[in-house]
């Protein structure tokens, strides 16, 4: 499941620095695009991690973005055409929670958990919450969460868990 605000499309442009102040950071490689209005900054660096983790997993959009993902994301970064999006219920409030379920925190939980059924799954997000990681340890299967930093997105260390993880799951 592959998050895209914080993840691929970078926001936060400094780092806080000795006694408060803000200092530039250094971004990861990428662009600038306007998408419906929007600015974004798009991290090349991030979509060629996710080219190469595609070798070991099955990309999932998992992001309020949902088609525009698809609309978007392949020709500008080169990332592959036609993978699955997520849709996710509008509310206006907190969801409720089914008696005896984990579900209903974080609001992407209900599509992710519905589509990922009994598969392995790894998560890779900016903005889990603990209902996230209450949610991951209940899961019969394995399951894995990857948090970035919004400001720099996918990078080589966190691709570097992905891909032992998947690996590791094949060998046991």
């Amino acid at each position: 499941m592959v998050d895209i605000d914080g993840v691929i499309s970078l926001f936060g442009g400094g780092v806080e620095g000795i006694g408060g102040g803000i200092v530039p950071s250094t971004r990861p490689a990428g662009i600038f695009q306007a998408i419906d209005g929007i600015p974004h900054f798009l991290s090349s660096a991030a979509a060629t991690h996710l080219l190469t983790l595609a070798e070991d997993f099955d990309l999932v959009w998992c992001s309020g973005w949902e088609e525009k993902a698809e609309e978007y994301l392949p020709h500008l970064l080169g990332l592959p055409a036609g993978l699955p999006f997520l849709r996710f219920a509008r509310m206006t409030g907190p969801p409720p929670a089914p008696a005896g379920s984990s579900l209903g925190g974080h609001w992407k939980l209900d599509a992710i958990d519905a589509y990922a059924g009994p598969r392995p799954l790894a998560w890779i997000d900016d903005a889990f919450d603990e209902s996230c990681h209450v949610w991951a340890a209940a899961r019969s299967a394995p399951t894995l969460l990857v948090q970035t930093a919004p400001a720099y997105g996918l990078d080589a260390t966190e691709a570097q868990q992905l891909s032992e993880w998947a690996r590791a799951l094949v060998i046991s």
